[in-house]
Parts: structure tokens; sequence; C-alpha cells
């Protein structure tokens, strides 16, 4: 039996079926599912082809829909490579969270790597090329500066968190923020060539180094 809708029009009496319910309800999930294709080919495709490759209309190919479903989304070019690029990095937060729900009673050194590996991989090049072209496209540069620094906050609390750093003890912040800007450095050092090993022995001296500076 329909629900009835108290909000008719003019006094009109709408009636709501079950049968409209489940139609909505698919609908919103094909919407979410849609965006979410989205926003993970243009984060692939920025990875892959850079700012200049990466248009709607190959992100959408990618995706598998219509440009028009692309940019009902996202209007422009730059909202749907800023939306990628910040939608990736929560859920890389996210799951960085999750690995480690004991914070510093794990183990620290795993918590480094897991860290610098945050800048390495397809969602680092993404940001990268995304860097590069808002250094040259007035209209992104807004745009990419302030997501940085979002995703540079956020990043920066998961550290703190993660290690359990006291950052009212001298010293301490900027040890974290350098851990932070030394995995940046690694991240662009392994664009160019595999270096795995090379950012092991770095990963293992830096937990060392924050064992000694964290306590």
């Amino acid at each position: 039996m329909g629900a009835v809708n108290p909000a008719g029009a003019a006094g009109t009496v709408t009636t709501v079926t079950a049968g409209d319910r489940a139609d909505r309800v698919p609908k919103q999930d094909r919407s979410r599912a849609t965006r979410q294709r989205l926003l993970e080919a243009a984060v692939a495709c920025l990875a892959e082809h850079g700012w200049a490759g990466s248009t709607v209309t190959v992100v959408a190919e990618r995706a598998g829909v219509s440009r028009g479903a692309a940019q009902h989304h996202f209007p422009t070019r730059e909202d749907l490579f800023t939306a990628a690029v910040e939608y990736v990095a929560e859920e890389r937060s996210g799951a960085l969270r999750a690995l480690f729900p004991q914070g510093a009673a794990g183990d620290r050194q795993a918590m480094v790597r897991a860290l610098v590996d945050l800048f390495t991989g397809p969602l680092f090049r993404a940001a990268l090329h995304l860097w590069v072209a808002a250094s040259d496209e007035d209209q992104l540069r807004p745009r990419v500066t302030e997501l940085e620094a979002r995703v540079g906050r956020e990043t920066h609390r998961i550290a703190v968190e993660l290690l359990a750093a006291d950052e009212t003890r001298p010293g301490v912040r900027e040890t974290v923020q350098g851990l932070l800007d030394m995995a940046r450095g690694l991240g662009l050092a392994n664009l160019l060539t595999d270096d795995a090993g090379r950012r092991e022995r770095i990963v293992a001296q830096w937990a060392a180094l924050l064992d000694e500076a964290l306590g």
C-alpha cells in the first residue's frame, strides 16, 4: 500500500508507492557508482597521460560513460581532476588509518613505510601532473593550491596520530614534517627509477630516528 505524502500541492494527496521508492534508490546508487568510476578513471588517465592527454572525453570513455554524464557530475575539466585527486587521497588516508588502528602501539617502521608509500604510485604521479599543470593554468592554480593545503594538513594529522607524536615538545612537529618531506622526495625519485632498495634503507633509518625523537 502506498504512503501518503501530506506535502502534495494545492491540497492534493500524493501517493508514493513502494515501487517509486525502489526505483529511486537504485538510481541514486547508479549515480554514486558513475561518479566513483569517473574519479578513478580521471586519476588513472592523469597518471598515465598527464594533463595534456587527459580530457573529459578520454576519462568518460575509460569510465564507460557518456561525456554528457561526466559533465553532469563535473561541469568542468578542473572540477573533475581536482575532485579525483582529493577523492583518492581521502580513500588512501582511510586505508592508512585502518592499517594501524592501534597507532604507535604497532610497528613504527611499518608505519613509516606506509606513510612513504602515500607518495609513490599512481596517486602521487597524478597529483604531480596536476601540480605541473597548475603552474601554467591560472584557472587551475587556486584549486590545486587549496587542495594541496588540505591534503597536506590531513596527511600531517594522520602521521601525528599514528606515531603518537607530542607536538608540544620542541622539534617534534618539524621531525614529523621532515618525514613527510622526505617521503615526497623519495616519491619523486621513484618516478624515474625503481628506488625500492634505497627507499627501504631510508625508511629503516627514519624509523630509528623517530624512535629516538618521539620516545
